[in-house]
């Protein structure tokens, strides 16, 4: 594996000429053909793919699509291509690349974490249609041209600006695919609620505790991330409220059983200590479990 630790170390596996530093935009079809192998990066890269690539690595997934696909790379993630032996192969599309060091400061450099498809898997990319890749493909060209241009004090928060509309656009298109996703989010859903409905059937909550995010999202392969948006986008609530959601459902039934105690309940649905099951039950339900039972037996 190799380590991608600058714009110009980017630049030159794809013998292209490097205008900044700190930052570049390339047309692929002009790069010249690279070695496959994995890489860590800790660069920020933004790849728009226009063909399939079935080798293509993207964290612990592979990339698999035909048509136009944009992947998001953050540092500390590893990208590139595992055949079974090396081989040259002729990279595609376009590629944004800048160093973190590039948005420091910035407004940019303190919000970019809030841009989730940084985090996404693979199968979560961006598939963007025509008309959204004509638009994509103009920002770069235009952030290309301010670098290949003169540099003046202007210049960086041109490009940071351009880098800021780039992903307002990419958010509005991953929103339209979630819409369009309907269908497959409906079966995410249900996937969700029949995984929920098996943990708390089996010894995993007194083993592990009570279910988490990062846990739903893996066990449905997922990026916690994805998984999150997918989910509040669908019900509108953030996946750790329906799991809690779940949980005071499942518990309602179980306090009606009097043969257990409240603290037995909270043990077998993952609590440590059963005040934590009581304060998310009042904060639900308005009334504490002992309450809700006096009223409901």
């Amino acid at each position: 594996m190799e380590k991608l630790t600058s714009v110009t170390q980017f630049n030159t596996i794809r013998g292209q000429i490097t205008h900044h530093p700190m930052m570049t935009v390339l047309d692929q079809s002009q790069s010249c053909m690279v070695w496959s192998k994995p890489y860590l990066s800790e660069l920020f890269i933004i790849f728009l793919k226009d063909i399939r690539c079935e080798d293509f690595k993207y964290g612990r997934t592979h990339y698999d699509y035909e048509g136009d696909t944009l992947l998001f790379i953050s540092p500390g993630q590893i990208f590139g291509i595992e055949p079974v032996e090396e081989k040259l192969i002729q990279p595609t599309g376009w590629v944004i690349a800048f160093h973190p060091d590039f948005i420091r400061g910035t407004h940019l450099g303190k919000t970019i974490s809030s841009y989730p498809f940084f985090h996404y898997h693979s199968h979560e990319a961006l598939h963007v249609s025509s008309f959204e890749k004509e638009m994509i493909v103009d920002n770069m060209q235009k952030i290309r041209q301010e670098l290949e241009g003169r540099i003046d004090k202007h210049s960086r928060m041109i490009v940071i600006n351009a880098i800021e509309l780039l992903l307002s656009y990419c958010t509005r298109f991953y929103d339209r695919q979630f819409i369009t996703r309907e269908n497959l989010n409906r079966d995410v859903l249900a996937r969700f609620e029949h995984l929920l409905y098996e943990y708390f059937q089996s010894e995993k909550p007194q083993l592990i505790g009570t279910p988490t995010v990062s846990y739903c999202a893996e066990q449905l392969h997922f990026s916690a991330n994805y998984f999150g948006d997918l989910i509040k986008k669908e019900t509108g609530k953030t996946a750790q409220e329906y799991i809690k959601d779940k949980i005071i459902e499942i518990s309602k039934e179980r306090i009606l059983d009097i043969s257990q105690s409240i603290s037995e309940i909270a043990y077998e649905l993952g609590f440590k200590h059963p005040s934590h099951f009581t304060r998310l039950f009042k904060q639900k339900v308005g009334i504490s479990p002992v309450e809700y039972r006096s009223i409901s037996v």
